[in-house]
């Protein structure tokens, strides 16, 4: 498999061209920590954009607010040519309990804000960001079935919002012709593949393309982190950078660096590095749309993108996807037992739909 970023997928159900590899602008500011600054921020869309890529994520919140805007400025010469997405949900200004959440208030005040900073008319792609478990999905689909038909937002979606909820509200979009969710962003890499249980066949059925989030596991998957990081002493550092988050987002464990050592061993066979091998392999996923990677440096970058020329023989496959294989759990493994598939076909060979 060899593909470029002027390769287009169709995002979901919907007829929106988006490359393969999707350019987080996360790490555009640091105010968090971490992160790039602005004239590095800039090579780094530079880049993305000369090789043909066109799909851009953001936040309302990221970086405090500097993501947008620094992609408002790089964006002033060839917005109509870009994806633009971005997500409303978390809390903008503290103490404001309506300047966070799902509901309509802060859908509105939000993309407000984003088209803002964006310097823009419109969002291409606009994500509830974190269910907040409060907020009726029909308030939810109406704020953004009324900022489509403004022409604020032109698609909408989901991330980080359990299944059925997520086929709940595809199913009410339909049925009241509200504008359809076309996206679904999740955590999805060889460590965490809990979406492969409901999240992800989900998506398939509903019609949304599955956008993956931190597909290298916070840096796990490019191997720069080893035992010696799994110690109380290291745990309890807090100083503040990126590898103090990803150790205390629990990442680093013994299961997820033995899964670290099958990649390198790829990696090694194949003569790519760690992290080309980790993106390579979530790319195969027919049902994912666009791995989002989120470069600090051109370098890291420029690494990520040589994902898109990776190919791996079935064996190498095989060990990939055995090494973070999880368990279906009820009712997936009991519904594939030899004994449930009897009592639904007895002896009849029947070929499932394609």
């Amino acid at each position: 498999m060899s593909l470029t970023l002027d390769a287009y997928r169709l995002l979901g159900r919907s007829g929106l061209r988006v490359s393969p590899l999707a350019l987080g602008a996360a790490t555009f500011g640091t105010e968090w920590g971490w992160g790039a600054e602005r004239d590095e921020s800039r090579k780094l869309f530079d880049l993305y954009v000369e090789r043909g890529g066109n799909f851009i994520d953001t936040a309302a919140t990221y970086t405090n607010g500097s993501s947008e805007r620094m992609l408002g400025e790089f964006t002033r010469d060839n917005r109509e040519s870009l994806v633009l997405a971005t997500k409303y949900s978390t809390l903008r200004r503290p103490g404001d309990p309506n300047s966070g959440g799902n509901h309509r208030k802060a859908l509105f005040a939000s993309v407000e804000g984003s088209l803002r900073k964006l310097n823009t008319d419109y969002i291409d792609l606009l994500y509830l960001h974190l269910w907040d478990f409060m907020t009726p999905v029909e308030e939810i689909l109406r704020g953004m079935d009324d900022l489509v038909r403004q022409g604020k937002v032109l698609y909408v979606a989901v991330s980080n919002v359990p299944a059925w909820q997520v086929s709940r509200m595809q199913a009410i979009a339909d049925l009241r012709g509200w504008s359809p969710l076309v996206a679904l962003q999740i955590e999805y890499n060889l460590i965490e593949r809990t979406g492969e249980r409901d999240l992800i066949p989900m998506a398939r059925e509903m019609g949304l393309g599955v956008i993956p989030w931190s597909p290298l596991a916070g840096g796990v998957l490019t191997g720069k982190y080893g035992r010696d990081d799994l110690t109380a002493a290291n745990a309890a550092s807090g100083d503040g950078t990126r590898k103090s988050l990803t150790i205390a987002n629990g990442t680093i464990t013994e299961r997820n660096l033995a899964i670290v050592d099958v990649v390198k061993e790829v990696a090694v066979e194949l003569g790519r590095t760690p992290a080309q091998v980790a993106l390579a392999w979530t790319l195969r996923n027919p049902d994912v749309t666009a791995p989002i990677i989120g470069a600090r440096t051109v370098a890291q970058l420029e690494d990520n993108l040589g994902a898109l020329e990776v190919g791996f023989t079935a064996a190498q496959l095989a060990r990939l996807g055995e090494a973070g294989a999880i368990e279906p759990g009820h009712p997936h493994d009991m519904l594939a037992r030899d004994s449930s598939l009897a009592f639904i076909r007895g002896d009849l060979t029947i070929e499932p739909r394609r």
